[in-house]
C-alpha cells in the first residue's frame, strides 16, 4: 500500500515521538469514539486519590514540611487531605475575610512556598474565562518535556478539580488510570476578593515540581489564552478529535517557551 503521508512521515522522524510511537499510532487508528467514551467514563468514575497508596507518604511529607502562617494549616487532618480537600481545610476562610486580596495572596504564597507543590492565585476574570471554557471542553492533551522527549498527559476537569494522568496509563487502564496530578481551584473568595486560589497534589514518584508546574502553566496557556488559534486546539480535541494533531500541542508549547528549562540544553558542539 502507499506509505504514510508527508505529515505523518515528519511526525515519525520526530525525536519526541520515540517511545510513544506505538501508543500514539494505536490511538490515532482506534476510532475517536472509543477515546471519547473512555474520557466520559473516566469523568463519571469516583475520583481516585492521587497515586493511591503513595498518597499516605505524600501527606506525611507535606505535614512535616508545613510551616503554617497564623491563618493557615491548623485544621488540616491527614484524613481530610484527599477526601474533602475544602478550602476551609487549608485556610481559615472566616479569618481572612477581613484581609485584602493582596494580603490573602501573600499568606497563600508564603504558606505553600515551603512545600513541594504547585500553587497560584488566579485573577477572577482569568478564572472566569478558564471556567467557561472548561465547561465546554472538559479535557485536553498536554505535552510535558522530559529528557527523552515529550510525554503526553490527559487533563480532565471534574468540577473545579483538574485531574492529569499520563496518556500511556490512560490508554492501558482507561477510566481506572490513577491521577498523577490534581489541581484544586477554590472560587470561594472570587466574588468578594477577586481572586481564585489554586493548589495541587501530585504523585512525587511520577512528577517533580517543575514538571507539575509546567502542566499547570499549560492550563493557563491553552484555556485562558486570548489567541483564538491556541484555544482552538482545545476545541478540536473535544469536538473534532479526528482532526486533532499531537504535534500542534508541542509546537504551541515550544513557541510559548514554557517548560524550556525542563529539557537538557542541546550543546551545539556535540551535534
Amino acid at each position: 500500500g502507499p506509505g504514510p503521508g508527508p505529515g505523518e512521515a515528519a511526525l515519525e522522524e520526530n525525536p519526541f515521538y520515540g517511545k510513544y510511537r506505538r501508543k500514539i499510532q494505536e490511538l490515532r487508528r482506534s476510532s475517536p469514539d472509543v477515546f471519547e467514551s473512555r474520557l466520559e467514563k473516566r469523568n463519571e468514575v469516583k475520583k481516585q486519590p492521587v497515586g493511591y497508596s503513595k498518597q499516605a507518604e505524600f501527606i506525611k511529607c507535606m505535614d512535616e514540611k508545613a510551616r503554617p502562617a497564623e491563618a493557615l494549616g491548623t485544621k488540616t487532618s491527614k484524613g481530610q487531605f484527599t477526601k474533602d480537600k475544602t478550602l476551609d481545610s487549608i485556610l481559615h476562610v472566616e479569618m481572612v475575610k477581613e484581609k485584602s486580596a493582596e494580603e490573602i495572596k501573600q499568606i497563600w504564597n508564603q504558606y505553600f512556598s515551603g512545600k513541594d507543590t504547585v500553587y497560584a492565585v488566579i485573577p477572577a476574570e482569568k478564572f472566569d474565562l478558564l471556567w467557561k471554557r472548561a465547561q465546554k471542553c472538559p479535557s485536553f492533551l498536554y505535552a510535558l518535556p522530559r529528557k527523552e522527549g515529550y510525554e503526553f498527559f490527559v487533563g480532565q476537569w471534574s468540577g473545579t478539580e483538574l485531574h492529569f494522568t499520563s496518556l500511556i496509563n490512560f490508554q492501558t487502564q482507561g477510566e481506572n488510570a490513577p491521577s498523577h496530578l490534581v489541581l484544586y481551584h477554590y472560587p470561594e473568595l472570587q466574588e468578594e476578593k477577586g481572586i481564585v486560589l489554586m493548589t495541587a497534589e501530585m504523585d512525587s514518584k511520577f512528577l517533580v515540581v517543575p514538571e507539575a508546574q509546567c502542566l499547570a502553566n499549560q492550563v493557563q496557556l491553552f484555556y485562558a489564552t486570548d489567541r483564538s488559534e491556541t484555544y482552538e486546539l482545545v476545541e478540536i480535541f473535544n469536538h473534532r478529535p479526528s482532526e486533532f494533531k499531537y504535534m500542534s500541542v508541542i509546537t504551541e508549547l515550544e513557541q510559548s517557551g514554557l517548560g524550556r528549562g525542563l529539557r537538557p540544553s542541546q550543546d551545539p558542539d556535540k551535534s
